[in-house]
């Protein structure tokens, strides 16, 4: 009878173990709910950043409808203006778990709205901050934004160092060296990657603008992953604290809880890139980058397929592979 009890004891504890391991993911959001729900929505509140020219935000509710977003990386320093290092249109579909990141390199020529004149597109924020680098955004790409969010160099390092750092695929050393530039030395093959390094990766600029801007989609697409680990869940509100002021965004805090949490129980998602290239050329002695009218048309229309929401799965554009590599 006593070895029968111990049978039973121990068939129980396997079957609760392979549940938990099998509905972990759920188990993880149903801790979050529980644990972590209020401290991350506080702490959110103090990135909220709703821009001057918005109404009144609607009622959170559960998103199903493709929605996009503006995503900048801020090379903020000390006593200088802040520029837009990384312009990124982001197609969110939350019921495939899918998302499209359309690039445009920091160089590109445009139309500054509110300027009223061309320039390099990462001006923009330094002229308007986000308003104006979204206006901007949303005339060149003939797409309404709906949303932005924003993040600066020192958040994107201190993030990545509580995360336990990223997997990045550095074959070659990666080493910045010319005179005007800040030195440094990313080295190859390390199995991980911590702030510094991480950071220096997506800054890296002596080769093409182009190749930067890829290793920017790499990088997010490492850190995406990073993230939907289950031993990571239990450091988003550290991670939120983390970025404070480096993060701004105006999405409402229960809308990105609620998002992240549709994400999550829909599995790893899905990330497809898409870079604008072109052409470089020179004005007045100062470099800018034309871009390529073929590429601008073809990322519209990918934007447009994505964000109708009547486009099956299957159907969605999708960028071809590029055969240039990135360090």
């Amino acid at each position: 009878m006593k070895r029968k009890v111990i049978y039973i004891t121990l068939a129980a504890v396997v079957l609760v173990g392979g549940l938990g391991y099998l509905f972990r993911t759920q188990l993880a959001i149903l801790a979050f709910d529980l644990f972590m729900a209020d401290k991350v929505e506080s702490s959110l509140q103090k990135s909220y950043k709703p821009l001057k020219s918005e109404q009144a935000p609607e009622p959170v509710v559960l998103q199903s409808e493709p929605f996009n977003v503006m995503l900048l990386g801020s090379d903020q320093r000390k006593d200088e203006p802040a520029r837009s290092d990384t312009m990124i249109l982001a197609v969110v579909r939350p019921k495939e778990s899918n998302v499209l990141l359309v690039s445009i390199p920091r160089d590109t020529y445009v139309d500054i709205v509110g300027k009223g004149k061309k320039d390099k597109i990462t001006h923009a924020y330094a002229f308007g901050g986000h308003q104006m680098a979204k206006d901007t955004m949303e005339a060149f790409l003939d797409e309404k934004i709906e949303y932005y969010a924003s993040v600066n160099f020192q958040g994107l390092k201190d993030v990545v160092d509580a995360m336990g750092g990223v997997e990045l695929p550095i074959g070659k050393d990666i080493v910045n060296k010319g005179k005007d530039h800040e030195k440094f030395t990313v080295k190859a093959n390390q199995p991980i990657y911590m702030g510094e390094d991480a950071l220096n990766y997506v800054r890296y600029r002596e080769d093409s603008d182009f190749n930067r801007t890829k290793r920017q989609q790499v990088f997010l697409d490492a850190a995406a992953k990073r993230l939907m680990q289950i031993d990571q869940i239990g450091k988003v509100p550290e991670l939120i604290e983390i970025m404070g002021d480096n993060f701004q965004t105006d999405m409402q805090p229960k809308f990105i809880i609620d998002l992240a949490k549709q994400l999550l129980s829909g599995g790893k998602p899905e990330i497809a890139s898409f870079t604008i290239m072109g052409e470089g050329m020179r004005i007045n002695g100062i470099y800018y980058n034309q871009a390529n009218e073929q590429d601008v048309r073809q990322a519209r229309e990918m934007i447009d397929n994505w964000m109708n929401p009547d486009t099956p799965e299957a159907q969605l554009m999708k960028p071809e592979k590029s055969e240039e590599s990135v360090k």
